[in-house]
């Protein structure tokens, strides 16, 4: 009998047996009659203990089994059958236990999907400047090039490798705030100086491209971690920039309240398709009017970058015209 192999049912009933025993020898020992009375006692009490035993232990292997089916994805809850008591408080604890790895099982999967998918978009990613930079390296080894030509062909290439390092180090960057790695440092800066020092890279291309960077931050502060912030600010700039006709302006506005402070990025240019709003700060996403070269993570890391540091962003079109970029830190948890 499988009962009789768990050592505690065995220690349970020899107890049991030897204090029946000892209680049944000293009613003897007064007289038959009580001894008798304490014998018929004992053997009632040890057969009703056996039957509670082997109930309890028949519910403890139902509940094992559910466990075993459950683990192995033959079913995806406990029945819970059990009445009050220990065994019900353990079934239910075990139960809480279950969905909790399966939500856990399931997060991995979709974590695992999701990796699969940003490696194959990485792979397609990093493959045209691949083959580009193969193919302008195998014209490069032509003897007949003219020094024009070969200029040309250098300029194409160091473009196309820079493309690719500015894209890992996106996506490292984007891999340690997602794995809780990256380190802000918080502080209090002007909003004005923080803005110059992002638009600082643009300042050469904008005014190549007839472009005006309006900036209007007087008395802002923010208190952000300087070096991360100013490139989620700088990315929006370059967005604004790459999608602003010569001639256009870029307006950039700093303004703070109680509960936050805001950052608003506004230009003169295209604007997004309602369909593409939704979408903007994916990642790998290219909106209808996306550049041929662009990679769509840019706005995916400045929003990383706001949301590790209380803040939020949204994009709209302008009334006038344009994108709008609006950035919050606000200055309690939300």
């Amino acid at each position: 009998m499988k009962l009789l192999r768990n050592p505690d049912v065995k220690r349970e009933l020899l107890l049991l047996s030897l204090t029946g025993l000892v209680f049944t020898g000293i009613g003897f020992f007064v007289s038959v009659r009580c001894g008798l009375l304490i014998l018929s006692f004992f053997a009632v009490t040890f057969g009703l203990a056996v039957c509670f035993i082997f109930r309890r232990y028949r519910a403890i292997a139902s509940l094992a089994e559910q466990v075993g089916r459950v683990l192995h994805g033959q079913e995806k809850d406990l029945n819970g059958r059990e009445e009050e008591g220990e065994l019900a408080i353990l079934s239910t604890e075990i139960g809480k236990m279950t969905v909790r790895l399966r939500e856990q099982s399931d997060r991995l999967t979709e974590d695992k999907v999701r990796l699969t998918e940003a490696i194959q978009d990485i792979f397609h990613q990093i493959r045209t400047p691949l083959t580009s930079i193969n193919l302008t390296a195998s014209l490069l080894k032509e003897e007949d090039l003219t020094a024009e030509r070969r200029s040309r062909l250098t300029r194409d290439l160091s473009r196309q490798s820079e493309r690719i390092r500015w894209l890992v180090e996106t996506l490292l960057k984007l891999s340690k705030i997602d794995a809780g790695t990256a380190v802000f440092r918080p502080e209090t800066v002007p909003a004005e100086k923080l803005i110059e020092q992002a638009a600082a890279p643009f300042k050469i291309p904008m005014e190549l491209r007839d472009q005006t960077l309006r900036i209007r931050a007087e008395d802002v502060q923010y208190t952000v971690d300087p070096a991360w912030t100013a490139e989620a600010v700088s990315n929006l700039l370059k967005n604004c920039m790459e999608h602003t006709l010569p001639g256009g302006r870029i307006e950039v506005e700093a303004r703070e309240t109680a509960l936050y402070s805001e950052l608003t990025v506004t230009d003169s240019g295209t604007g997004f398709e309602s369909e593409d709003l939704p979408h903007l700060f994916e990642r790998f996403y290219k909106g209808k009017n996306a550049a041929s070269d662009s990679i769509g993570i840019g706005l995916a890391l400045t929003r990383s970058v706001v949301a590790a540091q209380n803040g939020t962003i949204t994009a709209a079109n302008a009334p006038s015209g344009g994108a709008c970029f609006t950035i919050r830190f606000y200055k309690s948890i939300v």
